[in-house]
C-alpha cells in the first residue's frame, strides 16, 4: 500500500514565512491553517498565499476558532466552544463566514471547525438552530468542504445530524484521540460508521478521561489509546488518500516541534510493519 502523505495543524498568528519554515525544515509541505478567534483577517490571506506559493506549501483547510472558547472540562466546553452556546451564535456566524472568504482568497479548498456539543434532543429549538446555521455555513462555503471536528457526540449521532443537514459539502476531520478525550467511543469503530462523510484526518493521540466531567489527556503520538498502527490501517482500509494532520498542542514551541518530529516517526514506522 502507497503510504499517508503526512502533514501538520498549525495556527496563524506568527509571520507566515516564519511559520512555515519551522514546518518546511521538518520536510513537511501540506497543512491545515488554525485561526485564532482574536486574529485580524484584513490582508492575512494575501500574506499567507505568498509564503505558501514560496514554500512549496499546500494549505489544505482553515480552521476556525472563536473568541471565549476553553477546553477546560466538558461543562466548560459546553459553555463557551462553537455555535451550540447561544450567546455567542450570531457573532461566530459571522466570524466563520469572513474565515471562510479568507479561505476562498487563500485557495484553500475546505474549512472546519467544532460546532461544540449538538444537542440529544433533535427535536429541540437549540439543535434546529445549530442545525440551520450549519446548513448556512456550508452553503456559504460551497463549493469548498465544511468538516465539523469529532468527538464531542458519538459517532452515530454526528452522522445523523450530518444527514439531517443534507449538505453535499459537509462532512467530517476526524480525530482519533477526541473520541478518547471526550469518552464518545473506540476510535476504530467511530471511523467506520463515519467513513463514508470523511473529508480530513488528524493524527493525535490520548488517553481516556479518570473522572465524570473531566476531560482525557492529550499525549504524544504513540503513547496514548488510539492504536496508532491499528488506526493508520483501517484508513488504509477505507481508502483514505488525502494528507493525515499531525496535532499536537504544547504551551512550549520547541517541545511541539519536537514532538511533531516524533509523531512523523511513529507514523513512518506504523507503516512499514
Amino acid at each position: 500500500m502507497d503510504q499517508l502523505i503526512t502533514g501538520v495543524m498549525f495556527w496563524a498568528g506568527r509571520d507566515p514565512t516564519e511559520t512555515l519554515a519551522e514546518l518546511t525544515a521538518l520536510h513537511i509541505h501540506h497543512g491545515q491553517l488554525g485561526i485564532p478567534g482574536d486574529l485580524p483577517l484584513h490582508g492575512a490571506a494575501q500574506a499567507w498565499k505568498e509564503a505558501a506559493a514560496a514554500a512549496n506549501f499546500t494549505i489544505h483547510t482553515v480552521f476556525s476558532a472563536y473568541e471565549g472558547e476553553s477546553y477546560a472540562d466538558i461543562a466548560t466546553v459546553l459553555k463557551t466552544v462553537g455555535f451550540v452556546p447561544s450567546i455567542f451564535r450570531s457573532a461566530r456566524e459571522a466570524r466563520t463566514h469572513a474565515v471562510i472568504d479568507f479561505a476562498r482568497e487563500l485557495g484553500a479548498p475546505g474549512i472546519a471547525t467544532h460546532i461544540g456539543f449538538v444537542p440529544e434532543n433533535n427535536t429541540s429549538p437549540e439543535y434546529q438552530a445549530v442545525l440551520e446555521l450549519v446548513r448556512r455555513v456550508a452553503d456559504h462555503a460551497s463549493p469548498m468542504t465544511f468538516a465539523l471536528e469529532t468527538g464531542q457526540e458519538t459517532a452515530p449521532a454526528l452522522l445523523a445530524f450530518l444527514e439531517e443537514a443534507n449538505r453535499p459539502n459537509l462532512g467530517i476531520n476526524f480525530d482519533p484521540a477526541n473520541m478518547i478525550l471526550y469518552g464518545t467511543g473506540e476510535p476504530l469503530e467511530a471511523l467506520s460508521v463515519l467513513a463514508p462523510r470523511l473529508l480530513s484526518v488528524h493524527a493525535k493521540d490520548g488517553t481516556w478521561p479518570t473522572a465524570a466531567g473531566s476531560l482525557g489527556t492529550e499525549t504524544v503520538l504513540g503513547e496514548g489509546n488510539v492504536n496508532i498502527p491499528a488506526f493508520l490501517a483501517k484508513l488504509q482500509q477505507i481508502g483514505y488518500k488525502k494528507p493525515i494532520f499531525i496535532e499536537r498542542e504544547s504551551s512550549d514551541p520547541a517541545q511541539r516541534l519536537l514532538d511533531i518530529a516524533h509523531a512523523m516517526k511513529t507514523i513512518a514506522l506504523a507503516q512499514v510493519r
